[in-house]
């Protein structure tokens, strides 16, 4: 079914208000959202993404409605897979938590311009070559390899984008609000919020490789691929705050995601063989195979995605993974003094850092070992309680 231009422009203008909207509401005023504003305008963005969807259901027929739901859940669940790598790179650039909002508004503006650009990139090739959904298909299947073994992120997000910035401009590693440029002795220097922003965009683009080969693999619609994009990042950053502190749980995420990629791979692959015209393969023929449907890829996205999330909150290994975390970052915030300088607010950081190790022991040593970085955590708790140990002598 074609999308009129009528269609297109109201859409793009919806999608562009409620950006504007969160912007001038939400994030010009710089705060940390509670867990109740959090919850509520995370259940409004996805009320607006399933209406949505049943608009496409009423107007646009089953198949293209399935379509929709089968594309959003599966970009809402990369999308989730993000935010613990945008935790990682706030965390190396050590973002004031009030001005967090604004680093991930301008990550899912910058996703939002960078999918797009993929999205017509991905159309016209695919509306010129159907070898491509061959190339869609492997680089899937080798996303869900890399999503098996990944294992090893970094703590630094000091990747070459940035690099090159601090030897070509001036910066400093102090934040100045939420301003991106500040002046220190006279000169106009770049401030790490503007170096982080950087780092989330860089990151965007890379996601972007991976997102649009996944959704092109069950609708080839420009529309539906676009809608179900679009809403899959709205409310993204309401969910990191309403996630947080639970992301750290999700450990079986990234297997069920590997799972989901690599089924959405093989299923490209099919289609490319039912499609295929390349001569190498079968004379050029198509080859008789079984074609995938979006009803079957819709059942095996949402089953793989409960199990694994239940799977993630009930074990006992998520459940460590989520207690060491916890600790880890108060013994972080009790050593920071950029963190807090005051002792009545470090000393409740401490009390907390001891409820929660002596929680942490209560719990299976095998599942405690199995938290990454478990040594270093050991060091940094170490390290907090001799800073309360030398603050009781003075």
């Amino acid at each position: 079914m074609g999308v009129s231009p009528l269609i297109w422009g109201i859409t793009i203008a919806v999608i562009l208000a409620l950006l504007a909207f969160d912007y001038f509401f939400h994030i010009r005023k710089a705060h940390v959202p509670s867990l109740r504003e959090a919850a509520i305008w995370s259940s409004i963005y996805v009320g607006l993404a399933l209406v949505f969807g049943i608009v496409v259901f009423i107007f646009g027929g089953v198949d293209m409605g399935a379509e929709y739901f089968a594309g959003y859940i599966t970009e809402k669940a990369l999308s989730v897979d993000n935010l613990f790598v945008f935790l990682i790179i706030m965390a190396s650039f050590k973002v004031p938590r009030e001005d967090q909002q604004k680093v991930l508004l301008f990550g899912i503006v910058f996703s939002l311009i960078a999918r797009t650009a993929f999205i017509f990139v991905g159309a016209a090739l695919i509306n010129q070559f159907a070898w491509v959904f061959y190339i869609f298909g492997l680089i899937l299947l080798l996303t869900a390899g890399n999503l098996l073994k990944k294992d090893e992120e970094s703590d630094e997000a000091n990747n070459f984008i940035i690099r090159l910035a601090k030897k070509l401009f001036h910066t400093t590693d102090k934040y100045d609000g939420d301003k991106l440029f500040t002046k220190i002795d006279g000169k106009k220097v770049l401030t790490p919020m503007l170096l982080v922003m950087v780092a989330i965009g860089g990151t965007d683009i890379l996601f972007a490789l991976d997102s649009i080969p996944a959704i092109f693999g069950l609708t080839q619609n420009v529309f539906i691929v676009f809608t179900a994009t679009a809403f899959s990042l709205m409310g993204l950053r309401q969910l990191y705050f309403l996630l947080d502190g639970l992301l750290d749980r999700l450990i079986y995420l990234s297997y069920g995601l590997a799972a989901i990629l690599a089924f959405i791979g093989v299923k490209l692959i099919l289609h490319a063989l039912h499609e295929n015209n390349l001569p190498f393969i079968n004379d050029g023929e198509h080859v008789p195979v079984i074609e995938i449907t979006t009803g079957l890829s819709l059942s095996v996205i949402i089953g793989v995605l409960v199990f694994t999330v239940l799977a993630s909150l009930f074990s006992k290994a998520g459940k460590a993974q989520t207690a060491v975390a916890n600790l880890r970052r108060h013994a972080n915030n009790y050593t920071d003094l950029s963190y807090t300088a005051d002792q009545a607010e470090r000393e409740r950081i401490y009390t907390e850092l001891l409820e929660e190790e002596s929680y942490v022991k209560t719990m299976e040593k095998k599942y405690r070992d199995k938290v990454k970085d478990i040594d270093k955590i050991r060091d940094e708790i170490i390290e907090a309680h001799r800073q309360h140990d030398e603050y009781l002598k003075n």
